[in-house]
């Protein structure tokens, strides 16, 4: 188990399986697409903590990594084109290694991608150097520690899911689709967000040594998760459907969900003790 600087060990991981609220509605820019919304998950506080101590990182003894030990898997053609183009606005400045990664080719010896594979089929990931992501910028570069395509899209004003890779920027929120067939036969689209947990990786999720969605000490965000995600939800979803989900969310906390993520009652009683100790 990790452990900060000062001893302290991380809050406990909240059980994997608790009672959720689910909120469906079609999309009122398509009616043959059905989205299903965990409420439980989007009405949470959970946060990105990368960067501070409560970010424990996925590997034991690699907590500086955060998420980003092992790179990132590309989707789709759209997906290395994206990142692509962010690739093309870093700078030695903005990007530690930017002299190991910015080849001509970006799967030659000197470019940002390697071959790997997903359930036993051949995909390309981002590289990794030094024992994580190759656009990792590590404590003490100049620019700051953290992802260099995310601060490059910061720097530039631009959402950073533009340049990111999508599973960097979707995480943790999943996205299921799926055609289904209804009971008169009739098929319609249907989209699952919900929590992208340790098990949405597999059977090696389990061996995670932290993992941020379950852990207290990452559902401090001062907004829900579906505000603070608003873009990559948007850009999941779609503006119609995301204002129609937000709205959802909206009614839903105003009336008082039953089902609150745990992660995110913890912290709220954590919190709740620490303010009494502090007015003592």
């Amino acid at each position: 188990m990790a452990i900060d600087d000062d001893g302290a060990q991380p809050a406990p991981e909240v059980p994997l399986d608790f009672p959720r609220e689910w909120y469906e509605f079609y999309d009122p820019a398509d009616p043959e697409h059905l989205i299903s919304v965990d409420l439980t998950w989007l009405l949470s506080r959970w946060s990105c903590v990368f960067g501070t101590p409560a970010c424990r990182g996925i590997v034991a003894g690699r907590g500086d990594d955060g998420c980003c030990t092992h790179g990132a898997y590309l989707t789709d053609d759209d997906d290395r084109a994206r990142l692509a183009a962010g690739v093309a606005m870093l700078t030695p400045d903005d990007w530690q290694y930017h002299g190991k990664g910015s080849g001509a080719d970006p799967l030659g010896p000197r470019g940002y991608l390697e071959e790997g594979d997903v359930d036993d089929e051949p995909a390309l990931k981002t590289r990794t150097h030094k024992g994580a992501c190759i656009f990792l910028n590590r404590p003490g570069f100049p620019a700051g520690q953290g992802c260099s395509l995310h601060a490059v899209a910061l720097k530039r004003g631009i959402e950073p899911l533009t340049v990111k890779p999508d599973v960097c920027w979707q995480l943790p929120v999943r996205r299921e689709q799926d055609w289904i067939t209804r009971p008169d036969g009739t098929e319609v689209l249907k989209t699952v967000i919900a929590e992208y947990d340790r098990r949405g990786w597999g059977e090696g999720g389990h061996d995670l040594d932290w993992y941020c969605s379950g852990s207290p000490d990452a559902h401090v965000g001062a907004t829900p998760v579906y505000e603070s995600y608003a873009p990559e939800l948007t850009e999941l979803l779609g503006k119609e459907a995301y204002d129609e989900l937000a709205r959802a969310c909206r009614l839903r906390a105003n009336l008082g969900i039953v089902a609150v993520h745990p992660a995110t009652a913890a912290a709220t009683r954590r919190l709740s003790v620490d303010l009494k100790y502090e007015q003592l």
